[in-house]
């Protein structure tokens, strides 16, 4: 019984995601969707807490506004002192406040100006105990019937994953990609282990690639060491390793779907890092390069998702898997027909620091390929003593593998995989290199399939 009802369950999480905040009277939750059409208004909030920006701004309010990649619309609230069309816009309260307080104005100004009450009234109502929560619950409201007529109904199409690659990450692959050495003795054997796959993928690409990387020391120092990090901005540019950036496009991204993502999976109990400025290092670049070549712009929409194997703890496979898991849920209740790649990159075995330095485990290597085509499930429980012993201190990185043969339908059972294209090799520069490219049909596409 409990496998139906997580079934029936997982189905409707499909189908749509629970927004019925949005119904609340008078209320306007920012949620991710809402934050990627604030974030540079919001931004510009946050300048304010400068002095000299706040002199600035009141010298010149639009010559101000107007050195910010802000829309009309959100230009003109604030001219305007409309914090409802600003909120419209994207603006969240915490950030807006910073704004009212360059321009003297007090919380209760403010909250009165939101509600067409005057400071005093608003602070009356206050000394009074508040605004009543009688006449504003959704039940509360008056609500029209909406009728459609049966020939106005159209079906609602959603994403979908058409397949899911899987590749070592190397930063001397990108180094000898930029140089031109792909054909030298030492990388040849390498670079023609992606030629079958550079030909799938002129074939087969996607609208956007899910791709699971981590950051090597770039974006991410110290200072901040987030589990899981989605990126929910419109662009991410090539990072200065301590080489100079590499000379490769920079990404576009899809804020729209990533804030889809990031509530679905939130939703679903996963903490997120949301990221909508950051630049990505090779764990990234150096996957679109063997699969895509060079071009002036990648060929598809790409989310970053960051997933640290730096410092420990980091996240198990089981957890890693259950991700991929809850990422197809996210992408197939998506309400645009969008072709979708996940890719899982790192790995495969090889340690970089320590007298184990060098350290390479072919036939573990070959056997975990192997069980992430025929058991996911299984491989999900190795522990991470296994993959340090095994595999050494960094074959860590292949739980990022997990998450994307996590999100193949095959795993709930709702189809099958096929294997396109597989290769290994040793050695790129410290590292064994292992590439896996697994199709996905759902069990619609796999009965059409088999007949």
């Amino acid at each position: 019984m409990s496998g139906v009802l997580e079934s029936a369950r997982g189905l409707e999480h499909r189908m749509s995601i629970d927004k019925t905040y949005k119904k609340v009277p008078g209320t306007t939750i920012f949620d991710a969707e809402q934050s990627a059409k604030g974030y540079h208004l919001n931004q510009l909030c946050m300048s304010f807490m400068t002095a000299s920006n706040r002199e600035r701004y009141l010298a010149d309010e639009r010559a101000y506004l107007d050195e910010w990649p802000l829309s009309d619309q959100q230009k003109q609230a604030l001219l305007d002192r409309d914090l409802n069309a600003a909120i419209a816009q994207g603006g969240n309260i915490y950030f807006l406040a910073k704004w009212g307080a360059t321009l003297g104005l007090s919380f209760q100004q403010m909250a009165g100006s939101m509600t067409g009450m005057s400071e005093k009234d608003y602070r009356d109502m206050m000394l009074n105990g508040g605004r009543s929560i009688d006449g504003n619950r959704i039940a509360d409201q008056v609500r029209e019937a909406h009728f459609v007529s049966q020939g106005d109904v159209r079906p609602v199409e959603h994403a979908t994953i058409a397949g899911a690659v899987f590749t070592s990450h190397v930063p001397a692959i990108g180094v000898a990609w930029d140089q031109h050495k792909t054909q030298e003795p030492y990388w040849k054997a390498v670079f023609d282990g992606y030629e079958f796959s550079k030909e799938w993928e002129k074939e087969n690409t996607p609208d956007v690639i899910f791709l699971v990387y981590n950051d090597h020391a770039t974006a991410f120092d110290l200072s901040l060491i987030p589990t899981f990090v989605l990126g929910t901005g419109a662009s991410y540019p090539a990072a200065d390793e301590g080489y100079g950036p590499r000379p490769v496009p920079g990404i576009e991204g899809d804020p729209d779907f990533a804030a889809h993502i990031a509530h679905s999976l939130i939703c679903d109990d996963f903490d997120l890092t949301l990221v909508n400025e950051m630049t990505v290092d090779h764990g990234l670049t150096v996957p679109l390069s063997l699969l895509f070549g060079d071009v002036e712009k990648w060929p598809c929409k790409v989310i970053p998702f960051h997933v640290n194997v730096v410092q420990y703890p980091v996240p198990s496979g089981e957890r890693c898997f259950n991700l991929g898991r809850a990422l197809r849920r996210a992408i197939e209740s998506y309400d645009r027909p969008l072709k979708v790649q996940v890719w899982g990159t790192g790995g495969m075995s090889h340690q970089l620091q320590g007298p184990r330095a060098g350290l390479i485990n072919k036939e573990w290597d070959n056997r975990w390929l192997d069980a992430l085509i025929n058991d996911p499930a299984g491989l999900s429980e190795v522990p991470h003593l296994e993959y340090v012993e095994e595999a050494g201190s960094e074959g860590i990185e292949l739980v990022m593998w997990l998450i994307a043969r996590g999100a193949l339908s095959d795993i709930d059972g709702d189809g099958e995989v096929e294997v396109k294209h597989r290769f290994y090799h040793v050695p790129a520069s410290n590292t064994a290199v292992g590439h896996l490219i697994l199709d996905n049909h759902p069990r619609a596409t796999a009965r059409k399939k088999k007949e």
